[in-house]
């Protein structure tokens, strides 16, 4: 790993005139000073668009409105205690834990402290400065604490764990004022099957800025743990599809094998049929690499194959079933999902049409709509746009990213994902519509039919936007409006 590792620079190379302060205090620079007021407005409960980075300010809202973070908070809470249980990516822990280790001794010169947690902020290692660390335990930085942003707000391991790509929160950036004298950066390494955040890896100073380096050493650094991930994930799919492939010598009818993310791997001729997936060649053969695999457009199946997860989870002979609107203007059809083992770890799931088989599927009160947003939260360049759920017209996703469609212009929403953006705003009477399409029924035009008998939705905007409606959710989108 050592000769993998780009060499690291913590420390500013020469302080520029606006960073060299009277004791090198990190609130007393000017650019401090304008976020510290524009922090003190929002804590008071102003919304805001300028005058921070935009994925601070998107940090700051998910802190106050929807985890509704103390902002005098002084001591990270120690992790809950069933996330002790969940220390399933031994190899990549110990990869990432030689990383910070080696980083440690590298930031300690620097009176830095390097931190690794898991996929949900809990501390698994802390390394550099003694000095440093034990003012970092003061705020409870240490092993088994939890820096989430649910647990302790904009932090670098926490906000890492929200967003892709290095993070850097510095000073009163940081949503809790114990927090303001410290500089960090984070990055988090995430599951190539899931997009799940499955670890970070922090660094931070106290009262002195980190170098620009930083960030970009970050990124190359973890570049070793992602292609462990990425090794996993092959040979996951090898594993589900040699199943499957056992499987589909004695079954009949549509059968088809699944990641432990939902994404279709491989299918046999009926399920082809059935899901509309002709040429989709990679499916048909078994799809190992992640990205030729396909995103089943089933209303409610992520939710099930989570159910699943956990229901299966070190259990090679469970299964379980559901009925979902498979075929497109006909009853729910039952499908039963059995788990593929490896290692006393769910890798991927079995799916049979049209069977009824095991632990019947009984829905969650996770899948209930959690509270209303006061906006939608959207980016554009270096501004934070807020948005009242009645000014978009429909959001795209383009893989996590996801657009939104308004009348102020195109604006990539703060919150990643479809299925998350779609929580926020099914209330508002947006719906799924296609894979890719969620729509605010409430601006719907026009409705024109293909030559097929495909549907487009034209949208109220003077450009008139074409919207594809797949055939999947067409019976719903006409009961809906009427037609």
């Amino acid at each position: 790993m050592t000769g993998r590792v780009p060499p690291l620079v913590i420390a500013p190379s020469r302080p520029s005139g606006r960073d060299r302060v009277p004791g090198g205090s990190l609130v007393a620079t000017s650019s401090a000073k304008e976020v510290a007021r524009a922090w003190e407005n929002f804590a008071a409960g102003e919304d805001i668009e300028t005058g921070v980075r935009p994925e601070i300010l998107a940090s700051w809202y998910r802190c106050r409105d929807r985890y509704e973070v103390d902002r005098t908070l002084d001591v990270a809470p120690g992790a809950r205690g069933e996330e002790a249980q969940r220390l399933d990516n031994g190899v990549i822990y110990t990869s990432l834990g030689g990383l910070g280790a080696l980083a440690g001794q590298e930031v300690e010169r620097d009176g830095a402290v390097v931190t690794v947690t898991d996929g949900d902020g809990r501390v698994l290692g802390a390394w550099g400065d003694p000095t440093a660390l034990r003012r970092a335990e003061l705020h409870n930085l240490a092993p088994w604490s939890s820096w989430s942003e649910e647990a302790t707000g904009t932090n670098g391991m926490g906000t890492s764990l929200e967003v892709s790509g290095p993070v850097t929160v510095t000073g009163p950036e940081h949503w809790c004022q114990a927090f303001h004298q410290w500089a960090c950066a984070g990055v988090s390494i995430r599951d190539v099957v899931t997009g799940a955040p499955v670890a970070s890896i922090n660094i931070s100073r106290w009262n002195a800025s980190l170098s620009k380096l930083v960030p970009p050493w970050l990124t190359k650094a973890v570049a070793c743990v992602e292609q462990e991930i990425y090794r996993r994930a092959i040979y996951e799919a090898d594993k589900v599809i040699g199943e499957f492939t056992k499987k589909c010598a004695t079954a009949s009818g549509s059968f088809m094998a699944m990641d432990r993310g939902g994404n279709v791997i491989a299918a046999n001729e009926a399920a082809v049929a059935m899901l509309g997936l002709a040429g989709e060649t990679p499916i048909v053969a078994g799809a190992t690499e992640p990205a030729e695999r396909w995103i089943p457009d089933i209303a409610g199946l992520p939710e099930v194959v989570r159910w699943a997860k956990e229901r299966a989870q070190g259990n090679a002979e469970w299964s379980g079933y559901a009925r979902l609107p498979v075929c497109p203007g006909e009853e729910d059809t039952p499908l039963t999902l059995r788990s593929v083992v490896d290692s006393n770890h769910v890798v991927g799931m079995l799916c049979a049409f049209g069977v009824q088989e095991g632990e019947p599927y009984e829905g969650s009160a996770d899948d209930a709509i959690g509270p209303l947003p006061r906006c939608v939260i959207g980016m554009r360049k270096d501004r934070l746009v807020l948005l009242a759920p009645s000014e978009i017209r429909y959001a795209e996703a383009d893989r996590n990213i996801v657009w939104l469609v308004t009348e102020r212009g195109r604006i990539q929403a703060a919150t990643r994902g479809l299925e998350n953006v779609e929580r926020l705003l099914t209330s508002f009477g947006f719906r799924r519509v296609h894979r890719r399409f969620l729509v605010n029924l409430r601006r719907v035009a026009e409705i024109e039919r293909g030559i097929k008998g495909e549907l487009f939705l034209i949208m109220d905007s003077r450009d008139h936007e074409f919207v594809p409606v797949s055939r999947r959710h067409a019976p719903d989108l006409r009961r809906m409006l009427g037609v």
